[in-house]
């Protein structure tokens, strides 16, 4: 079986979030497609099987699968649109988070994602703990979601993932504003088996909405401050987040099981 690895949200390799991507003619079964995921050890697989008019998109961490991923939806629409069908415009997923459109526009690929609606929560002190630095405001939605006085800080926090495991969410993004972009992210994920994810198109799900009711813009140049580091150009449309981002295609490959 064929398997492709991308950098997603970035134009060159060794940057942005890589996932594994894998378009089938038909599903393997569910512990065998987690296997895959755990032998690749990347932040996610993806799986993928044309089902009438759309694609039948499945994502695993090496923790386990997950309802929603970006960066591997990008990564997927990269491997459909270049290499399965070429001259598809628009490429329709079938997902757990519902139906999702990646439409190719230039050197992007731009995807129709849900927003995640955010509640405020107390900080805590053991969020304080689990990242050394006190946040401004906590929010839940899916993921948590913690404020940052500064982008400085949200590039200072050496997390704690035990302690980051222990508590509600998925995730647990830290956000700000910044000089340089409309804001600042990093993502950490110890539940799915990734300690910080590279760039995360979840976590501007929940960012970009809580920026849009912040600050009353819609678009954003988003900048995910990993040590890989990648870039979303972002729109909030209220229940949707478009988000687009760029691709580079680091390897293929053959996968005997």
């Amino acid at each position: 079986m064929k398997q492709y690895v991308v950098d997603a949200f970035t134009d060159k390799v060794f940057a942005g979030n890589p996932a594994a991507v894998c378009v089938m003619d038909k599903w393997l079964a569910d512990d065998t497609m987690h296997k895959i995921a755990i032998e690749n050890n990347l932040s996610e697989t993806a799986f993928a099987v044309k089902e009438g008019d759309a694609y039948h998109l499945r994502w695993f961490t090496p923790g386990g699968e997950v309802e929603l991923c970006g960066h591997a939806t990008l990564a997927t629409a990269y491997v459909i649109t270049r290499f399965v069908e070429p001259d598809l415009p628009v490429v329709a997923f079938d997902t757990l988070s519902g139906r999702l459109t990646v439409e190719k526009n230039g050197a992007l690929l731009t995807m129709d994602f849900p927003s995640f609606q955010l509640t405020p929560v107390a900080v805590t002190e053991d969020l304080t703990a689990a990242l050394g630095i006190t946040p401004v405001e906590a929010y839940m939605g899916a993921d948590l979601v913690c404020v940052m006085k500064d982008a400085a800080q949200v590039r200072q926090v050496i997390p704690n993932q035990e302690l980051i495991r222990g508590m509600k969410g998925t995730c647990l993004h830290i956000t700000a504003e910044d000089s340089g972009y409309d804001c600042v992210t990093r993502s950490f994920a110890p539940k799915c088996g990734v300690a910080e994810d590279p760039v995360c198109g979840r976590g501007h799900c929940h960012v970009i909405p809580l920026w849009a009711g912040k600050t009353g813009k819609q678009e954003f140049v988003a900048y995910q401050a990993s040590a890989r580091g990648g870039v979303l150009y972002c729109r909030f449309a209220g229940e949707r987040t478009i988000l687009s981002g760029a691709a580079a295609l680091f390897s293929e490959a053959e996968i005997y099981i």
